[in-house]
């Protein structure tokens, strides 16, 4: 697994790898593929959000929970579904508060999000694989201890990075981020069951730009094209 890592990366994530939880995933993992399950995103994308932003690139980091599990959807940035795919409800609410958020978004035909990824803003998903049709199927696995490290890892060696929280399960993070040296963003997620209930309003996308710019990054612009 390690060496479709980006090596920016794989610098400041030295000896997971080598870790138990990491050995019996990857055993689960080839177990899973040895008994025909069709798991997804494919391998060449389980960690796309970090081959797409790069460790030091790191400004702005976007937590969902599980990759999609439907045909063609995952390709491991959260939120993001590859170009051609319908887009699910929770980005399509994303798109609408982007549109009162950020003056002149227009909502895209598409929901590829991978220019957010070009700029800095890590899509990171707690589970980076799922079975077919089997939501939360490879929960409690070992990605969980993986990407809780990601987390901590990017809240120590950096300073200043703009964490946004959606939900619940996101927000049970908190405690891995050093909140003396990181901003964070909480609001209700963006599903279709919750975005009324105070999603819709919380304004992230300018706020996070807002933040960046005070402390001398380069804001992120957020229309996808």
């Amino acid at each position: 697994m390690a060496n479709a890592l980006d090596p920016s990366w794989l610098e400041v994530l030295k000896g997971e790898f080598d870790k138990d939880y990491m050995i019996k995933l990857k055993k689960f993992l080839q177990d899973e593929k040895t008994a025909g399950q069709l798991v997804y995103p494919k391998n060449s994308d389980i960690f796309n959000a970090f081959n797409t932003t790069h460790f030091d690139d790191v400004k702005v980091v976007i937590l969902g929970q599980d990759p999609y599990h439907g045909a063609h959807q995952a390709h491991g940035l959260s939120f993001s579904v590859q170009k051609g795919i319908a887009i699910p409800r929770s980005l399509i609410n994303i798109y609408k508060e982007l549109q009162t958020d950020i003056p002149g978004f227009k909502a895209p035909s598409h929901g590829n999000l991978e220019e957010w990824a070009q700029q800095g803003v890590l899509l990171l998903n707690a589970t980076l694989t799922v079975r077919a049709s089997n939501p939360g199927s490879h929960q409690k696995r070992g990605w969980e201890e993986f990407t809780d490290h990601v987390i901590k890892t990017i809240s120590d060696k950096k300073e200043g990075i703009v964490f946004i929280l959606w939900g619940a399960f996101a927000q049970s993070k908190v405690v891995l981020i050093d909140e003396k040296k990181h901003f964070i963003l909480k609001s209700p997620h963006p599903s279709p069951f919750s975005a009324e209930r105070g999603f819709f309003g919380s304004k992230p996308f300018s706020k996070t730009n807002a933040i960046l710019e005070k402390e001398g990054k380069k804001p992120i612009d957020w229309q996808i094209h």
